[in-house]
């Protein structure tokens, strides 16, 4: 695999451990992949105890994932590692009712760690026996009600960190203070117009916290200045409830101990610089522990066990290289949720791809994905695509016939390719991905940025950078598609994979002995019992 740094200080289970950690993640395979990687890290650096909860979906794919960065002279590490699925009914906790269950779910078990007592996994029924009570706890930073149980009735002091699998440089404008560039803390605001309205927590939550003003954001560190609107560029298929999401992030940051992030310094080292000097307004620790990627040689064939059509991507990917060439491929994802609400403007994009002729996997593991009929039979004649519903992303971008890669810019997305040495086409849909997509594509030039695949209600509004609106029509997102994959496939497009692979080599070396990842690391296993 290109651009993976090898990790070789691993240790033999000499004698009983001597601290335990927690970690809690959603079900959203971007947040939970990284903390597999950094699971078997920990237990790599130092002999401890790691209980990671989970959702009964994820927990084989858990176990599978900490398992790629495994070789035959360290598996005994995995035991150190106790996956536990919870008896979430549904999987996916986003709905304010089954995130709620998931929460109880978690008090239930993490009251049996503090006092000795097993848990048992839903997934497998096995026991998993008790050890020492938990030291220290990473969490998905929704998860406060977690976090507050955790505080309330642990024995000893249990420090609780929150995971940030999301870009640093997008953290500080929604979460932190004034003095800072945030917009400061809005739940008062919010908690008013509940009581003064009578209307749901949830619906007060999006129209205050979630409505753009025009205001421009000039604060984003490492980000050239935005309008607020364009932190929303898509419609999405579960809007509504990112308000309530972003009043449980506020309230985990405020409570916390300090933050763990996902991002690879090299890649906004301004953005970690500051969310560092603000959580030192505190007294908290920031640790960056990016990439975050399974390194050995079984990481390639470990992810593909992931994938029931792994063999006929390799397969595909192979007959590229031989047909096409090297960088000829194109790799198409929206990451394991987000889909268009538009999505004729996916399918001018594939025609766009069709007409240039230039061979593509489409992976489609939104569970709002659906792909009509004549989509499949256009791909099917023209031969030189692929339909997937999941991908092994790793495998496709790490093989020398992928050249690009189109992403929604989710954090997980961004860091593997840097990793990995591809250039990107973003297609941002919420979150950090409108700020993850434009310091790729104007700070950093290693990326290009589609503006016409956007919606309403907000994605139609003025761009900073471009000085004027999308236009938004089918049309003019197929125009658009052709331009960039013109100049991807040019000498623009080579000056951009040139930078690229200047950021590559910076992001490998975090692992380095020197490393800021490792300097990290070894800062957060200093703080937990000898």
């Amino acid at each position: 695999m290109k651009g993976i740094l090898s990790f070789t200080r691993y240790i033999r289970l000499s004698e009983e451990p001597t601290s335990h950690v927690v970690f809690l993640a959603l079900e959203a395979w971007g947040h939970t992949r990284p903390l597999c990687t950094l699971a078997l890290r920990l237990v790599q650096e130092r002999q401890i105890y790691l209980t990671f909860f989970t959702t009964p979906n994820f927990a084989k794919r858990i176990d599978n994932e900490i398992s790629r960065g495994l070789t035959p002279e360290t598996e005994h590490l995995q035991s150190l590692i106790r996956v536990v699925a919870l008896n979430l009914p549904d999987g996916f906790p986003v709905d304010p009712k089954q995130f709620k269950i998931y929460m109880d779910l978690f008090a239930e078990a993490y009251e049996k760690l503090v006092n000795n007592q097993s848990v048992t996994c839903a997934s497998t029924g096995k026991e998993v026996k008790t050890v020492i009570a938990p030291d220290a706890a990473i969490m998905d930073f929704f998860c406060t009600p977690a976090l507050e149980t955790v505080h309330k009735i642990s024995k000893k002091p249990v420090k609780v960190y929150a995971w940030m699998s999301g870009q640093a440089g997008f953290i500080t404008y929604p979460f932190g203070p004034v003095h800072r560039g945030g917009r400061g803390d809005l739940r008062p605001k919010v908690m008013e117009e509940v009581a003064k309205t009578g209307r749901p927590l949830v619906e007060v939550a999006q129209e205050i916290l979630m409505t753009p003003t025009g205001a421009v954001i000039k604060t984003l560190s490492g980000i050239p200045p935005m309008y607020d609107h364009e932190l929303a560029p898509q419609l999405i298929p579960f809007n509504g409830i990112q308000g309530h999401l972003n009043l449980l992030m506020h309230s985990f940051i405020d409570q916390c101990d300090g933050i763990v992030l996902s991002t690879a310094q090299p890649y906004e080292p301004e953005a970690v610089a500051e969310v560092t000097a603000w959580f030192a307004e505190t007294s908290r620790e920031v640790y960056t522990f990016g990439h975050l990627l399974p390194i050995g040689a079984g990481a390639s064939a470990g992810e593909q066990k992931d994938s029931e059509q792994s063999a006929e991507i390799v397969q595909f990917l192979q007959k590229t290289l031989e047909t096409d060439g090297p960088e000829s491929l194109l790799y198409i994802s929206f990451g394991s949720i987000f889909w268009s609400t538009q999505p004729e403007k996916i399918w001018a994009f594939v025609d766009a791809v069709i007409e240039r002729n230039v061979p593509f996997i489409f992976s489609h593991a939104s569970p709002f994905a659906v792909i009509p009929d004549e989509i499949q039979a256009k791909v099917k004649a023209y031969g030189k695509g692929f339909l997937s519903k999941w991908s092994p992303q790793q495998t496709i971008l790490a093989h020398p016939a992928t050249g690009w890669f189109v992403t929604h810019g989710g954090q997980n997305s961004v860091v593997e390719a840097i990793t990995l040495g591809v250039p990107m086409i973003c297609w941002p849909f919420d979150a950090d991905q409108p700020t993850n997509s434009a310091r790729l594509s104007g700070a950093l030039n290693v990326a290009y940025e589609l503006f016409e695949v956007r919606t309403d209600p907000h994605g139609l509004k003025p761009i900073h950078r471009l000085g004027r609106a999308p236009i938004g029509t089918i049309e003019a997102a197929r125009e658009e598609a052709h331009s960039v994959l013109d100049n991807a496939f040019g000498e623009d497009g080579s000056r951009k994979r040139a930078n690229m692979k200047k950021l590559q080599q910076e992001v490998t070396n975090t692992w380095n002995e020197d490393g800021p990842a490792r300097r990290d690391l070894r800062r957060f296993i200093a703080t937990l019992p000898q």
